[in-house]
């Protein structure tokens, strides 16, 4: 299973050719994946939100027993996107599961229910699950390998050079 994550854009993202800068991606990639793994304020206005996903199941903030940190990122770019009012459709999954990390893969297509749907860029994230007391990597738990194994799919597979 993939899901599926709604990320708008700003007029911040655009550079001066009208297109989404390259840098802004993994900006974008971020909001993705803290949407999808990172517990906290569910709704602005106080009410559930009916689209959280159940993998989020790491606590932000200063006083997270866990953090996660960036071990490597990589994007293909296969197509400009231009401003779009409507928010892209980011497909996350986890591509390999190991001990202490992850590695999160992410389609960025057009906005849900545009024809015709266009893949913008292809990106993975590895993630290392960290131990914030003793600043080191930490084993995946039980519990929440059983969540992250619910979107676990093929590994993101790039352009050969």
């Amino acid at each position: 299973m993939r899901l599926h994550v709604p990320i708008g854009l700003r007029w911040s993202d655009l550079d001066a050719y009208g297109h989404v800068n390259n840098a802004a991606m993994f900006g974008l990639l971020e909001e993705a994946r803290i949407h999808a793994f990172w517990a906290g304020d569910e709704s602005f206005d106080g009410r559930p939100d009916e689209t959280v996903p159940a993998t989020r199941i790491f606590s932000g903030g200063p006083d997270a027993g866990t953090i996660t940190l960036i071990a490597r990122q990589q994007a293909e770019y296969l197509a400009p996107i231009p401003y779009l009012r409507d928010p892209l459709d980011v497909e996350m999954w986890v591509g390999k599961l190991g001990g202490a990390s992850m590695d999160v893969c992410y389609e960025v297509y057009s906005p849900s229910g545009v024809a015709p749907r266009v893949l913008f860029a292809r990106a993975q994230t590895t993630l290392v699950v960290i131990d914030a007391g003793e600043q080191k990597p930490r084993r995946i738990t039980d519990a929440e390998r059983a969540v992250i194994e619910q979107i676990l799919d093929a590994p993101l597979v790039f352009r050969e050079r």
